[in-house]
């Protein structure tokens, strides 16, 4: 079945092999896609795609909510931003307000820039480790 649709074969592979780092990287370029979308279809008067996308951006901060460690302190920084956040896209989504979208787009943008950070600041620390006396 895999073999009908290679790009959806590759898609299932990566996500099936990456990191958790990975797949949270994965979320987070998933909300921005969903969020342009959304805003696009904002411009386009195209209510119920507007309305698809937004939900599917509030369904991914729900599961980036889900899977936080509360047992960090940054978790629950984190899960105030994200509630905050689906707030937002609620607000956007009854008011057609694409501001909003941008506001929630910047936000989600700075955790995805932060994540790639660490996710390349740990590669630097395993690899690092390894080759050093």
């Amino acid at each position: 079945m895999a073999m009908n649709n290679p790009y959806a074969a590759y898609q299932q592979n990566s996500v099936a092999t990456a990191s958790p780092g990975e797949v949270t990287l994965m979320l987070y370029n998933g909300c921005l896609k969903f969020i342009k979308q959304a805003s696009q279809a904002i411009e386009n008067n195209n209510i119920e795609e507007k309305n698809t996308n937004i939900q599917k951006v509030q369904k991914i901060i729900t599961e980036l909510m889900v899977t936080l460690n509360m047992d960090l302190d940054i978790s629950k920084n984190m899960i105030v931003m994200y509630d905050y956040i689906n707030h937002r896209l609620t607000e956007s989504n009854v008011k057609n307000d694409r501001s909003i979208l941008t506001e929630v787009e910047g936000l989600v943008e700075e955790f995805r820039d932060t994540w790639k950070q660490v996710i390349q600041i740990n590669r630097q620390q395993q690899h690092g480790q390894g080759g050093q006396a």
